[in-house]
Order: C-alpha cells, then structure tokens, then sequence
C-alpha cells in the first residue's frame, strides 16, 4: 500500500492547529495535487517539495521526485475545514511522500515536522514556531522538527524534544539511521532590554507628570499626557518602556508566540514589555487587526506592554473608537466574511495629545478659533476619554531647568524602576490566586469589593467627589483602581483619603 501519513501544524492566535498530512500513490496518468483547503503558498509546495527532493542525496542517491513518477499522487492536508496557509507543510509534504514511495523508513508517531524548503533542500524559517511547539506539547508529542533558525524560540516550551534541522538530507539521515547530532536548546533567554528606551534621567523637570507615569506603570493604567509640543510628552511615553518590569516566562511565552506569529519578532524571545508606536494615519487593519483572513494589528503586537499613540486625536475617529473593546475587556474581536477570531490586546494606552490643532490653546501664540479646537477635541469621544484613568498636564518647561547649570537627575530611573517593582510585588501577591489579574488595572467591578479596601472616610471622600464630578460607574471603580495603585506604591494594605484624592486630580481632565 503506497500510503503514508505525518504530522505537521498549521500556526494561529491563541495556539496552533495540528494537521495530518496524508500521502496517497496509485497507479495511473501523473497528477500531483495538494487537497485540504490550501492558500497559494501551500499549493506551490508541490514545485518546492519536488525540487528539494531531487536534489537531496544519501551516500551519493538521490530520491525520485514525485514528478517523475508516473503516478497520481495525492497530498491531503486535514482537517480539510481549516484553512491552510504559509509554507511550514513543506517539510511534513516532502516526507510524508517520501514514506508513501517507500524511498526511507521509520516511525512517524509522536514526531511532529513544520519548515520551508528551498529548492536545494535547504530549511529556512518559519513564522509561529513557539505557537507549534506549545500545541505540539499540548498533543503529547514528544519530538519536534523545524529550521535551526527556530530552534531557540521553540525551545522556550519545555518537555518536549526540539530538533534544529539544516536541511533535508540531514533529517533524512537522522530519521531513518539515528546519527544526526540534535541541538537541543535550552530556554534561557538573555535580557533583550531595548537601549533605545529613554531613561527618566535625562528629562528635565516635568516632575508631576513623572509621578504620574510612575502610578500608571506600576498598575498598568491608561494614560493621555497634554499640552505644548516639545515639553517631553514623547519622552514620557518612552521613558514608560524603561519603568516596565520584565515579562515573566508565561507572558515572555505568550508575547513571543503572538509576535511570531505576526512575522514581528526581530529577536528569538521577547523578555521585555514590547512598545508600539504606530503613526498617526495607521489604518484600522493595521492597527486594530483585520484582512480576509483575520490577521493582528498593534493593539494585539502591544499585548503587555504599551501601544503608544502619539498625536492622539489626529488618528481616524473610526480608529480611536475602535479601542473601546480593547480598553475595557483586553481583547479584540475581527470579524470577516471568511472567518472571525478574537486577539488578546491587554496593553497599557499611553496617548499624548496637544490642546489644539496649533498645540498653544490659552497662549497668545495660538490662533485656532474657538469651533475648531472644539472639533478637535470632539475627536476623542466620550467613552474613550472615560476608559483614560489618568490625565496628566505636560506644560512648557522654563529655559532655566534646560541651561547646563542646571542639575540632571542622577539615579531617578533605578530608584522609580525599584517602587515600581515593590509595588507589582504587592499585587502579585493579591492576585496569586486568580488566573485572569495580574496588575489593579485588569480588576472588574466584582473584582474590586474583594481586593481594594477602603478605609471609611476614603469612601466617604470618593462618594462625594463623584457626585460633584459626575463620574460614571466605569470612572467610579477606576478611581478605586487608580487609588489601589497609589496605596500599593505607599506601601499602605487600606486606601486612605490621600490616596483617594491624589487619583481624583488624575480623572478631572481639562483637554
């Protein structure tokens, strides 16, 4: 019976789908086809898989291509329903056929292959080789075949065998004789801290917008800094990626896997908190995610860490009011004629803004008229203004504080960095019982009455200035998280009246 069968695996968010990839050969006129719902990409392995094994060899033989023979071949690719696209079928293709032919041997159980292959035989990288190895160990398989490139970034998932392959020859050797030299990597991923990340050190005065910044990063809230261009509202936002604790092992996994999968990842593992900062007149695709089939934008590729919106109200209204999902349930929901799917976006907004079109509202520099700078303003709607925790006056900073004389801060970037892990320490404790909280920022309503104790007169104090404020239900319980926040960096157990005050000033917004 000229019929074979492997494993290989078809990349996607929140994890991989396992494909067999079934080889059948009979007698007859010579047809070589692809079935199972293939994409371009996959339906031209045909002509890759054919040439890579012609031009493989083992002690001097190559193997007949399936171009060669007079047969009908058939390479089918289930479950037929999913949708196969990209090139990592090349490999399982190319030995599943080999089996079928009965060219090689051996045992395919508990083997799980993805790669492209060159023309030559060659692998080269795959995107999403963490998302397969997570759901190759989940399957009980035991090894793991793909390019030696993707080596280091697969092997972040332990118990389970990584073999980095060169090329087909290679693991044709190892397969059927057992003296190909694995490379087993071990997951211990070196500090990939971005030095392009500005430390608060070198911004001068703009001390009350880095108390805020130090709040909003130690509870991963939302935050939108205003005022004048060039009073540091950019350096703020990047100073925020140099405050951020490092990711841990599951969400170093996690990021790495979605940046992977995006084609994003420019390291083989993420350990630091990724930054985003897509322009202005990004589309909504880009940055809420979208295409046919559905692909993920910034605000998936921000997951834990910060999506950076600078010159906020100058993004597409349809844009800026598309982040309501993503601020409030930290996922985003893409929808299309194909298929849908749903990304995870739990990130931290920082959106710098400027009063008004000319950036000198209230100075006799400015020269908008008054239903201008109103349109301007209406570009943040309600509802988005409302999921912003915190909004915080970046003014202009005198001449004095930039002269040479002037004294730069030294050691406020490693001190911050220390509140703020003492702080994130405070809540990993509070939360290490739940599976879903991990910062104040991602508590629910429910969530609250359980982990935020307020003192008497600090409730006291929030039910009196909401009255006043008017705040909304959603502005209520984000005080409360705001105030958790600034307890946590003043290391009190109960929200005190300071606390709650202090987070007041932060919802009274003058933009």
């Amino acid at each position: 019976m000229n019929f074979a069968r492997v494993f290989g695996a078809q990349p996607a968010l929140p994890s991989a789908h396992i494909v067999t990839v079934e080889t059948d050969m009979t007698k007859g006129l010579h047809a070589f086809t692809i079935v199972g719902l293939p994409d371009k990409s996959v339906a031209e392995a045909r002509d890759r898989v054919a040439s890579a094994i012609k031009n493989t060899e083992t002690d001097g033989d190559a193997f007949k291509s399936p171009k060669s023979t007079n047969k009908k071949i058939v390479i089918s690719l289930a479950p037929a329903e999913l949708k196969k696209e990209g090139s990592v079928f090349d490999v399982p293709a190319a030995l599943s056929y080999l089996l079928a032919s009965k060219q090689i041997k051996f045992k395919p159980e508990g083997k799980i292959f993805a790669g492209e292959l060159g023309l030559d035989g060659t692998l080269r990288p795959i995107r999403g080789a963490l998302a397969i190895a997570r759901a190759a160990k989940e399957d009980g398989f035991k090894e793991l075949y793909l390019p030696a490139i993707n080596a280091r970034e697969a092997s972040l998932v332990s118990d389970i065998a990584i073999y980095a392959v060169r090329d087909l020859a290679e693991l044709v050797r190892h397969l059927t004789r057992d003296d190909f030299s694995i490379k087993k990597y071990k997951a211990t991923p070196a500090d990939l801290r971005d030095d392009s990340d500005t430390p608060l050190d070198d911004i001068r005065g703009q001390e009350s917008a880095k108390r805020a910044l130090e709040i909003a990063t130690a509870g991963r809230h939302n935050i939108a800094l205003y005022g004048p261009p060039g009073t540091g509202k950019t350096m703020l936002a990047r100073a925020a990626a140099a405050l951020l604790p490092d990711l841990s092992e599951d969400e170093s996994i996690e990021v790495t896997t979605i940046h992977s999968l995006a084609g994003a990842l420019t390291n083989p593992v993420i350990t630091r908190p990724p930054f985003r900062s897509p322009h202005h007149t990004s589309s909504y695709a880009a940055i809420i995610g979208g295409g046919t089939i559905p692909k993920p934008g910034e605000v998936t590729l921000a997951h834990r860490g910060v999506l950076f919106a600078d010159e906020f109200p100058e993004f597409h209204r349809d844009v800026v009011n598309a982040l309501r999902e993503p601020l409030e349930d930290r996922v985003v929901s893409v929808a299309r004629a194909k298929s849908s799917a749903v990304f995870p976006a739990n990130f931290m907004l920082i959106a710098a803004l400027n009063p008004c079109p000319c950036g000198f509202w209230g100075s006799e520099r400015c020269q908008c008229m008054p239903h201008i700078v109103e349109k301007y303003r209406r570009k943040i709607s309600g509802p988005i203004a409302d999921r912003i925790d915190m909004w915080v006056t970046v003014p202009e900073i005198p001449p004095e504080s930039l002269s040479k004389k002037a004294k730069r801060a030294s050691g406020e970037t490693v001190a911050t960095r220390g509140r703020i892990a003492k702080a994130r320490a405070k809540q990993t404790k509070r939360f290490e019982k739940s599976r879903t909280l991990t910062t104040n920022a991602d508590m629910k309503a429910k969530d609250i009455e359980n982990y935020a104790d307020l003192s008497d007169t600090a409730e006291e104090t929030l039910i009196e200035a909401a009255r006043r404020m008017k705040l909304s239900p959603r502005g209520y319980h984000r005080t409360i998280k705001l105030a958790r926040t600034i307890a946590d960096l003043a290391g009190d157990s109960t929200i005190e009246p300071s606390h709650m005050l202090e987070a007041l000033q932060y919802r009274a917004r003058e933009f």
